[in-house]
């Protein structure tokens, strides 16, 4: 890590843009500063995209400046067009609160709870403007030409866009002017698609504050996958940091199986491994493709970083055993997050042979083809390899008469769940 938190970010390529990069440089050089980021309460969990800015937060407070994590209680009543193409759906009040509730469980786990992280909800201060006020002491001070030429903006304006998420710029201006009087914040971190409202909030603290005052605004980079697709979709959905939604396990997975054109970005990104190390590791990706040293570096650090060390210990414990096949290392619980999203067969306790087993479980279209994977050594039960079509499949035999585990050739799994 260096010793200025602008050189960091740069060597990671993290930053996309800034507004006076050279006063901004100058600012951490000379001090340690506060910025925030924030996220709107838009769902119960943020997934990987979220993590993305405030990976950055999380470098500055190790290079001990001040974060502070702004949840949109305020906002998120009313929703950010930035992205969209339609209007959001208005949640309750009651759900938006839940929400409030759960993401910031997830930023405490995230960055701890010590005094060099604080946490604010914007509807602390939002709910208080009138509408009288709104419009004097805020709406004066923006024209809606240059409201109307932000990308945010005028990408929504063939489809049209409600004076409500129209506002939205204003209200993300307020925040950033209010944490400006009220904490020294000086720096707003956001996505690409948050320049607009970035660059909104400090126009408004210069109109009222005077030019000069320093404060600044900074984006990082749009992030796609070599192919060209949006980072952090997948089949299944969203990756989630919610272990409900997304196990730790599926989560080590994700991040598992990167392609190695994007690895090395993604370690830096998401990883606070030193440059020379993810240097090493480029070098083994070069030489030793094929033991993923890179990807196991990366699924290890942002598994424990988002979920901790026991859950990314067992993480590893399935990946290991499900690699070498020894499936009878796990419990049942473990089986149950290795195999949670795959699909699953329902069989009475009753014993029975083999050959009928692998077909009425849909392992093996027929007989003669379950015969011959039987014979040919393609077939495992609970993990232990079966040879004989003669042998008896006994669902109570292992794994507290829950599962059975059928594998088929090096990777295939079946699973078949008992009813009693």
């Amino acid at each position: 890590m260096t010793d200025n938190i602008i050189n960091e970010l740069t060597w990671r390529d993290a930053v996309n843009q800034q507004t006076d990069a050279e006063g901004l440089a100058k600012l951490v050089s000379d001090k340690k500063i506060s910025l925030y980021c924030g996220v709107d309460p838009t769902g119960g969990s943020m997934h990987i995209g979220h993590l993305i800015p405030f990976m950055m937060m999380k470098r500055f407070q190790l290079m001990g400046h001040h974060p502070i994590i702004l949840i949109g209680g305020g906002t998120g009543t009313i929703g950010d067009p930035s992205g969209r193409k339609t209007e959001r759906q208005l949640q309750t009040i009651e759900q938006v609160q839940a929400n409030v509730d759960s993401l910031s469980k997830q930023m405490k786990k995230l960055f701890g709870a010590g005094a060099d992280i604080r946490m604010v909800n914007n509807h602390d201060w939002l709910k208080d403007i009138s509408l009288l006020d709104f419009l004097r002491d805020y709406g004066k001070n923006f024209n809606v030409n240059t409201m109307l030429a932000k990308d945010i903006v005028a990408s929504r304006l063939d489809g049209g866009i409600s004076f409500t998420e129209f506002t939205y710029q204003i209200l993300q201006s307020i925040d950033f002017k209010h944490l400006h009087d009220s904490m020294d914040v000086q720096l707003q971190i956001g996505g690409a698609d948050q320049w607009g409202n970035i660059t909104s909030g400090i126009d408004l603290i210069h109109k009222i504050e005077g030019s000069d005052e320093p404060v600044f605004g900074l984006t990082i980079p749009l992030m796609l996958k070599a192919d060209g697709t949006k980072f952090g979709k997948t089949a299944g959905g969203a990756i989630w940091l919610d272990p409900e939604r997304t196990s730790p396990f599926e989560f080590y997975q994700f991040w598992l199986n990167q392609d190695d054109r994007d690895v090395l970005k993604y370690l830096k990104f998401f990883t606070f491994l030193s440059e020379e190390e993810i240097k090493e590791l480029g070098r083994k990706l070069v030489s030793e493709p094929e033991k993923r040293e890179a990807q196991l570096a990366l699924a290890s650090e942002v598994t424990r970083f988002v979920h901790g060390d026991a859950e990314l210990e067992e993480a590893e414990k399935i990946t290991k055993v499900l690699f070498s096949g020894d499936i009878r290392k796990l419990s049942v619980n473990e089986l149950e997050v290795a195999f949670e999203k795959m699909p699953k067969v329902s069989v009475n306790s009753d014993s029975k042979n083999i050959v009928d087993w692998l077909v009425d479980t849909e392992v093996v279209s027929s007989k003669r083809q379950a015969r011959e994977d039987v014979t040919n050594g393609a077939i495992s039960i609970n993990g232990e390899k079966i040879t004989d079509t003669d042998f008896i499949v006994n669902p109570d035999a292992n794994f507290e008469g829950k599962l059975v585990i059928t594998k088929r050739g090096k990777k295939n799994y079946f699973v078949a769940e008992i009813s009693k």
